[in-house]
């Protein structure tokens, strides 16, 4: 076998540039064709088609061609192909369309290099280095809630799959942690808690609570209201007394934030708005310099055509708003951290917030005028969850749902249920609280993700813990079956990966092999679109493609064992990718 790692690029990369040759050598007057490879969606036609004959006749007739329409023009692009070790055989169907079929050997041979080399030679090759992935962002001092968890969740599975794909990822919390607030909050820890300098972060206690008493008092007390304000005076100015006092709320809030993030297993770099704050008049002069900033009812703002309302920069009391924030930030990561692509992981309600940013950037000439250049920002909204009620998911008392609680939930219904079906007895102490972790966490992950993000989506436990369906504990179920299989032959894996090959010579083997071969293409896919879901439906395709193998083709014991466990080794591999990519911890037995 082949131990070249270099990354060899997807399947539909590969026959492109096959493509691209015969269409250079079969049409060398025409420019700019471009190879238009795709997932055939009738297996029974093929593999993959490659689309251009219809375009390229389009171009050529009624120019004294000698072609009579598409079909001798895709018999043209097959006749030009080069010789290839992947083709089996091309035809042409339809309106010129050129359906390819792989050969099983190669995909055999590809599967065998991946065993060998690693999953990370199939990783997608993007034209992008440094992207930011701004995605969390809860607010000091309030409560992280399942809007959060959305932002989290999607935003981490974005960055690892860029990551996997060999994209450097600044992952960044941007944090609310500036604004008019924090006076309400530095002054009511003044006032209840004096020597609050000497005290621990538990005397503040309930963050939430601790907030919300605050706010009260700031709407029903006009003494202390007028301190408030002078308060965020004196910390927008930097006085030490009241820097500290914001220090001790934001540092009470972070131990917060990180006990949710702990469980998920995200991590983020921090950079709030109040990182942003000293760089606002440089970005903002440079917006004025350009002309884009106009005075408008006394406050300062940027016009931007086929909206409504203006984009507001500087407030009419002279202060600075989100507008203002994120553009700074839009900058900072643009010059300073020389980012090419900008990814905001934010609900679908911020939307007209981001175009108006992203426009204003355009009009400063920050980011090019055509959306698929780069540098690049893109806006990843999501839409709501929702109780069975079909309202937004909160708790009984109409609370916001704490999210520690509801992973914490998740988890001991995962532990009950393992309980319930023998495992403590099975299982050390440890084994049934990791795979209760595991299950639990990750089925509220991909409850989340194997829906299109912009779509509404109902928070149920009973379904998102079902053991059949597409769940994250049918798949991982999957996986610790393959395991199993793997486990129960008492074959060497590792030294079989040396010495044996794979042969897909039934039907449901081929099918499982180019399934896996799949995997890069809908990575690739899942990133350039913002899509997590694409890859969700990829592994419980790959799982059912799995079982119907399994059912069909005798593993162990088998005259083809030795292949047939190879295969069974590759989709487990495939499925640790796709759950490390998701974010979810793998389980190993069941």
């Amino acid at each position: 076998m082949a131990t070249d790692k270099e990354i060899v690029g997807s399947v539909k990369e590969q026959l492109a540039k096959l493509f691209e040759e015969s269409l250079r050598a079969a049409f060398p007057d025409i420019e700019d064709v471009h190879p238009m490879i795709a997932i055939c969606n009738d297996s029974r036609h093929g593999d993959y088609q490659c689309n251009n004959a219809m375009s390229l006749w389009n171009k050529i007739k009624g120019q004294g061609t000698q072609f009579r329409g598409p079909q001798p023009v895709g018999k043209a692009i097959i006749d030009n192909l080069p010789a290839s070790e992947m083709i089996e055989r091309c035809s042409t169907a339809g309106p010129g369309f050129i359906n390819v079929v792989l050969k099983k050997q190669w995909i055999a041979k590809s599967i065998e290099r991946m065993l060998i080399d690693g999953i990370e030679t199939w990783a997608p090759k993007l034209p992008v280095k440094r992207t930011v992935v701004d995605f969390s962002s809860p607010n000091i001092a309030k409560e992280m809630h399942v809007g959060h968890l959305r932002s989290t969740i999607i935003g981490d599975t974005l960055a690892r799959m860029l990551e996997f794909s060999n994209v450097e990822v600044l992952r960044r919390n941007h944090v609310g942690d500036w604004g008019t607030q924090f006076g309400m909050l530095i002054e009511y820890l003044f006032d209840k808690i004096p020597n609050w300098e000497a005290a621990s972060a538990q005397a503040i206690g309930d963050l939430q609570a601790f907030y919300k008493a605050s706010k009260q008092r700031f709407d029903n007390d006009p003494d202390f209201k007028e301190r408030a304000q002078k308060a965020v005076v004196s910390l927008q100015g930097g006085e030490e007394k009241y820097r500290k006092a914001w220090t001790q709320i934001c540092e009470v809030s972070r131990e917060e934030f990180q006990r949710v993030y702990q469980r998920l297993g995200v991590h983020l770099e921090e950079k709030g708005e109040s990182f942003y704050n000293p760089y606002i008049p440089k970005a903002l002069d440079l917006l004025n310099n350009k002309g884009l900033i106009q005075e408008s009812e006394g406050a300062r703002v940027i016009f931007i055509e086929g909206k409504k309302i203006p984009l507001i920069v500087v407030k009419r009391d002279g202060g600075f708003n989100y507008a203002s924030t994120d553009l700074t930030a839009l900058w900072y990561r643009l010059n300073e951290e020389k980012a090419d692509w900008m990814i905001y992981v934010t609900d679908v309600g911020q939307r007209e917030h981001f175009e108006m940013v992203f426009a204003a950037a355009k009009l400063a000439g920050w980011l090019p005028q055509n959306e698929n250049d780069f540098p690049k920002a893109s806006h990843v909204g999501f839409g709501l969850v929702l109780g069975d009620d079909g309202k937004r998911f909160r708790t009984r008392s109409t609370e916001v749902v704490k999210l520690v609680d509801l992973l914490d939930e998740a988890k001991s219904r995962c532990k009950l249920a393992l309980e319930e079906r023998g495992k403590a007895t099975e299982w050390t102490a440890e084994e049934l609280e990791q795979t209760a972790e595991a299950v639990g966490y990750g089925a509220v992950k991909y409850a989340d993700l194997k829906n299109n993000r912009l779509t509404n989506y109902t928070f149920n436990f009973d379904q998102m813990l079902s053991d059949k369906g597409n769940t994250a504990v049918y798949l991982l179920y999957a996986h610790a079956r393959i395991c199993s299989i793997i486990r129960k032959s008492g074959r060497d894996i590792e030294e079989l990966k040396k010495v044996g090959g794979i042969v897909l010579a039934h039907p449901d083997e081929r099918a499982l092999g180019l399934h896996l071969l799949q995997f890069a293409e809908i990575v690739e896919e899942a990133c350039i679109n913002l899509l997590p879901n694409l890859l969700c439906e990829y592994l419980y395709k790959l799982s059912e493609d799995f079982t119907k193998f399994y059912t069909n083709c005798q593993v162990v014991g088998s005259a083809e064992e030795t292949s047939r466990l190879l295969l069974c080794e590759a989709t487990a591999v495939v499925m640790r990718k796709c759950f490390y990519l998701l974010g979810i911890t793998p389980v190993y037995k069941i």
